[in-house]
């Protein structure tokens, strides 16, 4: 998984995870954007017998927790077909100052493409127990209240938190 110093160690047991967008750019700030990440993992869970806990996507980073037989080529492949997919969408968008940037802070080993979307590795916990779990779900969860931008962990369209509240969420998930 990179030059990440957090590994999947265990790829068939639920991992918390933060991938984060190179120099913090804003990118999720549109929906077409976060629907690429949505149908993404709605595939993986499709495909792959990915099990999908939890997540909320910001406006520069997402946290989620999953699971999968191959949780390591799981995530590889989410973030290679998402990066591909975004990109292309800034390129029709004609985003220049986005691609920019991703251009500039690509790193310099990285001679088979003109930009890198995300930064290097992931971020992952493997999930211990049933008290770990809840705690990450509850701080995936709180993070756009922690940030000012709703009252309620619910309020946040691209969260999962609606899903445990018993709300249609934007997505389909594996309830703990």
């Amino acid at each position: 998984m990179g030059r990440s110093r957090y590994l999947i160690t265990e790829a068939d047991k639920p991992h918390f995870m933060t991938c984060t967008v190179l120099e913090w750019l804003a990118v999720f700030t549109r929906p077409e954007t976060v629907q690429i990440v949505l149908d993404s993992w709605q595939y993986q869970r499709q495909h792959t017998d990915l099990k999908l806990y939890g997540y909320v996507i910001l406006e520069n980073h997402l946290h989620f927790i999953a699971q999968a037989p191959e949780l390591d080529k799981c995530v590889a492949s989410f973030k290679a077909y998402t990066a591909r997919r975004i990109i292309d969408h800034l390129q029709q968008q004609k985003a220049e100052r986005l691609l920019q940037r991703l251009h500039f802070a690509k790193a310099a080993h990285k001679r088979d493409r003109e930009y890198q979307f995300w930064q290097e590795g992931v971020h992952a916990e493997m999930i211990l127990n049933e008290v770990m779990m809840r705690q990450k779900l509850d701080y995936i969860h709180a993070n756009p209240v922690k940030r000012g931008y709703v009252n309620l962990p619910q309020h946040w369209r691209y969260s999962s938190a609606a899903n445990y509240q018993g709300l249609a969420g934007l997505m389909e998930i594996d309830v703990w």
